[in-house]
Order: C-alpha cells, then sequence, then structure tokens
C-alpha cells in the first residue's frame, strides 16, 4: 500500500492530512512526540488528538520520534522507502516568544529536523513529493512598512495599493526583524527550495497564515483564533496583545489547506512556493474575531488591550492566492471566517 508520512501528525494540519489521506485509501505514518505539550503546557497537549485519529482510522499509525533524531527518522525511511508516495512536514516549533527564549531548541526543531527529512527523503524516496508546511513569518515586519491605514476596528490598506489584494510570492524578505522563530522558519523554507532547485527533489512550500481548525490545540503563545474561542466559552479575559486589537489575519480552515495539498500532490513541481490562506475571501482583526463570537454565541467577552506588541507580529496580513489558484484553478475555498468560528465553537461544545 502507498504511504503518505506525515510530521506533525496530531497537530492541526498534521491530523487534518491524516484524515484526508487516509479517506484517500493511502496507509498513514505519523511521526509525532506531542511537543506541543512540552512547548505550552498541558492544555496544549495533543495526545486527544492521537487518540480520536486511531479511532477513526484503521491504516493510521503513529510514531514518537523527535525529528531532531535522524537516526530514529532513518530507521523509519529505511523500512518503507520503497512505498513512501508523499511526505508532508508540519511538524515545528511555531511560537515567536518560545523561539526568543530558547533559540537553539527553535532553530533545532524547526530548521535541523526540516534538514534530516529533506535528506533522508534524498537518499530514500526522491520521486515522493515534499510539501513543507511554512509560514507567512518569512517576510518578518516587513508587511508593517506598507501604507496602513486606521479604521474603527481593523488595520487596512486602500483599495488602490498594490498590496491590497494580498502579499505576494515576490515580497522581500530582507531587511526586517523576523523573531527567531521567522528566522528559522525562513532557514528551512529557503533549503526546502533548494534541495527542490538544486537537487531535483519535488518540494513546495506552503506559506500558512492564520490557520486553524476543530483539532487545534490552541494556546496563549499559539493559535489566535481556537484559543480565543476557547477562551470565549470558558468566560475569561482574552488579551489583545498590541496595536490596539486592530491587527489583521487571513483565516484558512485546514480542510481547505490538505486540499490545497492534494492538489499540489497531482501534479508537484520542484523548489515551489504559495502564499496560502484566508486572502480577501476570509480574513478578520482580532476585535473583528472577537465580535463575530459575541454574535454568534449572544455573549460579552471581556477582554483587556496590551500596547506592547510581540516582535515580528503583523499589523496587517493578508495572502495573494492567485499563483496557486492560477497553478491549481480547481482548489476552492469551503470556509470563511465566520463559518470557520462556527466550526471551532461546534466542535469545542462537544
Amino acid at each position: 500500500m502507498s504511504v503518505v508520512l506525515i510530521t506533525g501528525s496530531t497537530g492541526l494540519v498534521g491530523s487534518e492530512s491524516v484524515n484526508f489521506f487516509s479517506d484517500k485509501g493511502f496507509e498513514v505514518i505519523g511521526i509525532d512526540n506531542n511537543m506541543r505539550k512540552f512547548f505550552f503546557g498541558k492544555n496544549a497537549s495533543t495526545i486527544w488528538v492521537k487518540n480520536k485519529l486511531l479511532k477513526r482510522n484503521q491504516n493510521f499509525k503513529n510514531l514518537n520520534i523527535d525529528i531532531r533524531n535522524s537516526n530514529a527518522l532513518e530507521k523509519v525511511f529505511k523500512k518503507i522507502k520503497k512505498n513512501i508516495s508523499l511526505i508532508i512536514h508540519c511538524a515545528a516549533q511555531p511560537s515567536h516568544d518560545y523561539g526568543k527564549n530558547f533559540p537553539l531548541l527553535d532553530f533545532n526543531v524547526n530548521a535541523t529536523g526540516t534538514l534530516n527529512l529533506l535528506e533522508l527523503t534524498k537518499v530514500y524516496c526522491p520521486f515522493a513529493p515534499f510539501i513543507f508546511m511554512s509560514t507567512n513569518k518569512v517576510y518578518g515586519d516587513n508587511p508593517n512598512k506598507l501604507k496602513i491605514i486606521e479604521k474603527s476596528k481593523r488595520w487596512e490598506l486602500k483599495k488602490d495599493d498594490k498590496y491590497f489584494k494580498g502579499i505576494d510570492e515576490n515580497f522581500s524578505i530582507d531587511n526586517c526583524t523576523h523573531s527567531f522563530f521567522g528566522v528559522s522558519k525562513t532557514y528551512a523554507d529557503l533549503i526546502v527550495q533548494e534541495y527542490g532547485k538544486n537537487v531535483g527533489l519535488k518540494t513546495v512550500c506552503f506559506r500558512g497564515g492564520c490557520l486553524t481548525g476543530p483539532n487545534h490545540s490552541g494556546a496563549k503563545l499559539h493559535g489566535f483564533l481556537s484559543y480565543l474561542v476557547k477562551i470565549s466559552l470558558a468566560k475569561k479575559k482574552y488579551s489583545l496583545i498590541g496595536y490596539k486589537g486592530k491587527q489583521v489575519r487571513d483565516n484558512l480552515h485546514s480542510y481547505d489547506l490538505v486540499n490545497s495539498f492534494w492538489e499540489y500532490f497531482k501534479k508537484p513541481t520542484s523548489g515551489e512556493v504559495y502564499n496560502m490562506g484566508g486572502g480577501r475571501y476570509s480574513n478578520c482583526s482580532i476585535i473583528e474575531a472577537l465580535d463575530l463570537v459575541e454574535n454568534i454565541e449572544n455573549i460579552q467577552i471581556k477582554r483587556e488591550i496590551l500596547k506592547k506588541p510581540r516582535i515580528g507580529d503583523h499589523i496587517w496580513y493578508i495572502s495573494d492566492l492567485r499563483k496557486f489558484k492560477k497553478h491549481y484553478p480547481n482548489w476552492k475555498q469551503k470556509y470563511n471566517t465566520k463559518k470557520i468560528i462556527e466550526d471551532l465553537l461546534n466542535s469545542f461544545k462537544k
């Protein structure tokens, strides 16, 4: 049976990928050692997701392996090398704040872990497409240099601005502040491209916007929509960090993201890069997200606005999706921000 190898298999994107490719009839092997619990505490543990996946998918198994451990990874690749049809690399240290406090660990997970996987792909299954879940943080704080205007509940661009439809893949990644997390992911992004362009592997980087879905173990330091919904249902106070809470995020449901993986898998290329988020179809400010939850649930959410923003945080970010849509015209978005929030609310109430 053809195998799909997924790192970070109990995280948001990894778990959605497990279900999707399992339903397509692939054997799915996950690599995940629940590092979210280590990074963010017991409330961020993904054990509950792993148990759901194992119960739902008979053709799925999860291996408790750290992607920094190249010897352990090699044993897996050696064993199943001829059967690997696709590699989806989602495992990461995903937090700005954690990366700043623990830069060596951050780099070893995000950069060295990615390099380990690329080398093993080159040696054991060079024919298998390699999908890397990158981030819009490769652009650092350069988006903050755009001509952003303040509106009542959000920061925005004028409609005649070059980037009104979103940040495209040619946007500069240089001469800016990235955050330590942004730097480690940028290295990983570039080395994935290099293994495509220089070595000839079928590689792609999806530079994600704000990604979320019902399997997201949102925490204060990562996963804003998921965490916001959880805080709201728990009737706790939500802290808006910097920029008056008007910073704009484009929101993409993990289902829509994994469908973009499927389109790429059917027609892979080498060393490609795509910005992948909600785009103009699905975006909101943090204030607008809180308002949506309040309106849907008919509740009031306690709020506090903290003046100091996080280093490298974006004031406004919307992905320009036109390149991917041009290359893969069959891909369509199902969820806008309101539908995403409704899905999260329904899931967390169960």
